[in-house]
This record gives C-alpha cells, sequence and structure tokens, in this order.
C-alpha cells in the first residue's frame, strides 16, 4: 500500500472527492482513504474526472474527482492497496 494523494475538497451533495494526485491512478485500482492514522474505508475507482471530462488514467500532479461511497474530510491520504 503507498500514498498517491491526498483530498483537498469534498462535495457532500455529490459525493466527489477532490484529490492532488501524487502517483498514477486508473479506473478499477483498489484505494484506501486514511485520516489521522485512522482507515476511513476503501473502495474500487469506479470513474475518473479531470476538469469535468471522464478519464481512465490520472497521472502525478493531476486534480482529479473521485465519487466516493462515503463523505471524506478535506486532509484525508488516499493510499493504493495492492
Amino acid at each position: 500500500m503507498f500514498k498517491i494523494g491526498k483530498v483537498t475538497h469534498y462535495y457532500d451533495k455529490i459525493g466527489v472527492a477532490i484529490v492532488e494526485l501524487d502517483a498514477t491512478l486508473s479506473v478499477g485500482d483498489k484505494i484506501k482513504f486514511v485520516r489521522g492514522g485512522e482507515d476511513l474505508f476503501s473502495q474500487v475507482v469506479e470513474s475518473i474526472q479531470v476538469e469535468h471530462s471522464k478519464r481512465d488514467t490520472a497521472g502525478k500532479g493531476d486534480v482529479v474527482g473521485l465519487k466516493t461511497n462515503e463523505a471524506v474530510k478535506e486532509g484525508a491520504e488516499v493510499y493504493k492497496e495492492s
């Protein structure tokens, strides 16, 4: 498991987290949200959006929107699970 990014914003009405990426993320990857050393939840990436356009993959430096299964707070770290 390694860190791939950090949540910079969360839109609770639409259930979307804005994540600044430090590594590549693809649809189908299993990710885990962690905050303050506490595991929040895991999920499979079902869609990635970069500036309102759908992507299958995004890379380091991209800021992406991810639909999340649960609410997540700003500052949560995002890890890719193997």
